[in-house]
């Protein structure tokens, strides 16, 4: 019961951090709508993407999870657009935003590290003798991971607005022609005595 009782606790820590995350996207779109009056379309993807994360607290994890994803992949979009409106990468109340999705974004990766880490540890507890008989008895079940989105684990790609760079390569040894191996070397004999 305890384990069950760290994940649900893991699991609420979570739950916190994507709510607040729902709360500044709205005042996100707000503030970049006037900026961005030709990004309808990413705007509305946001909009909607928010709605079905929400719709999707109730569901379980792996539908939070896929419905979260969904969202990070739109809100990457419009930071993607922002991109190419200066005024809006200027306006204070849209960096601020932005920095406080990013913070929150951490935040909902070390509660999702650590709800992930409690369920491990209370699967693995359900599935040992003797706590499998008991666990089977008061049908204590296992509990599903709130799995990362997919672009997570690929590199990013970082341009930092600079020239582009030369890459180094390791120097290369000069090809040199084959030759013939050498004939072994034989140790040099006793001196030879005369007459022999």
């Amino acid at each position: 019961m305890r384990r069950r009782n760290q994940v649900d606790n893991a699991w609420s820590q979570i739950d916190v951090q994507l709510k607040r995350r729902h709360d500044l996207i709205p005042n996100l779109v707000s503030s970049v709508k006037g900026y961005m009056q030709f990004e309808q379309d990413t705007l509305t993807k946001v909009t909607n993407a928010r709605a079905a994360a929400v719709a999707a607290g109730a569901q379980g994890p792996a539908a939070q999870a896929q419905a979260e994803n969904t969202l990070t992949q739109s809100l990457r979009s419009l930071f993607a657009v922002a991109e190419n409106y200066p005024d809006l990468k200027a306006n204070q109340n849209v960096m601020a935003l932005q920095e406080e999705l990013t913070t929150t974004e951490n935040k909902i990766s070390f509660a999702r590290q650590f709800y992930n880490d409690s369920v491990m540890a209370y699967n693995t507890k359900i599935q040992q003798f003797p706590s499998n008989t008991i666990a089977g008895m008061f049908n204590f079940t296992q509990r599903q991971f709130f799995e990362g989105d997919t672009a997570d684990r690929e590199v990013p790609q970082v341009d930092l607005g600079m020239a582009p760079q030369v890459q180094m390569q390791a120097p290369v040894a000069p090809v040199q022609a084959q030759q013939p191996p050498a004939p072994p070397v034989q140790p040099p004999g006793p001196p030879q005595q005369p007459g022999q």
